[in-house]
């Protein structure tokens, strides 16, 4: 049964992943943790997101903004280490309830944020990769920062994904690899991890066909309310 709820929940981030060009960790990390329970979802999580975000940097792959992405990228490695000795050494009650205020304030900026906002500086790379290590050592989850940052640095659309599937995948290699070396790709995450792979495919194939026909404001917005209400069961113990 666990497998089988695993391999839905990666279904529908990876569908929402390939239409939005964010979400996956946001949507399956809260989900698998409660099935699983957070130390054994951080790496199977890890070990999904890095395949989702690799296949879909090949879609976007010619709209990359090399500068930026190893900005952030460099920022990003700093942060990762620190996430995963949080991951080690927290309590999983906090880990979780952490996690769940992350997702609540992610959401809320998301569905409140004004139309005109001001422009931040390219300075603000460096805090913001920096996070996105944080979170994605701990939660899987480095998109937050990120989002918040190529939004209000006002990047074009297809390069905003560009840089997102970039530095998904290289703090994804980041925190798979210090999972490893942390031993925590036991026999139990790997074998969770292949079930999942068939789901995250199909999940990615059913997106890129009905990516066209989508209204996409439409879609980030229910993905974005979902993740709130993810955040706040998180945050108040639901589950």
């Amino acid at each position: 049964m666990p497998a089988l709820l695993i391999a839905l929940i990666v279904f529908a981030a990876a569908f929402a992943q390939s239409l939005t060009g964010f979400g996956f960790a946001l949507v399956v990390m809260p989900l698998v943790t409660i099935v699983l329970g957070v130390r054994t979802a951080a790496p199977v999580v890890a070990l999904a997101g890095v395949t989702v975000y690799a296949i879909n940097l090949a879609r976007y792959r010619r709209a990359i903004n090399v500068p930026e992405v190893l900005r952030l990228a460099v920022a990003s490695a700093v942060g990762v280490p620190f996430g995963i000795w949080v991951l080690s050494n927290a309590s999983e009650d906090l880990v979780m309830r952490i996690l769940g205020s992350i997702l609540v304030a992610y959401g809320a900026y998301s569905l409140l944020q004004p139309g005109t906002q001001r422009a931040l500086s390219r300075g603000w790379v460096y805090p913001a990769g920096f996070l996105a290590g944080c979170l994605g050592g701990a939660y899987n989850t480095p998109g937050p920062p990120v989002v918040v940052y190529g939004s209000m640095r006002e990047l074009p659309r297809d390069e905003f994904r560009a840089v997102l599937q970039t530095l998904f995948f290289i703090n994804g290699v980041l925190v798979v690899t210090s999972h490893a070396l942390a031993q925590h790709l036991t026999r139990e995450v790997l074998l969770y991890y292949l079930c999942a792979v068939p789901a995250l495919a199909l999940g990615i194939l059913v997106g890129s066909v009905v990516d066209p026909r989508m209204n996409h404001d439409q879609f980030r917005r229910i993905v974005t309310v979902m993740i709130l209400v993810l955040g706040l069961a998180l945050l108040l113990g639901v589950g």
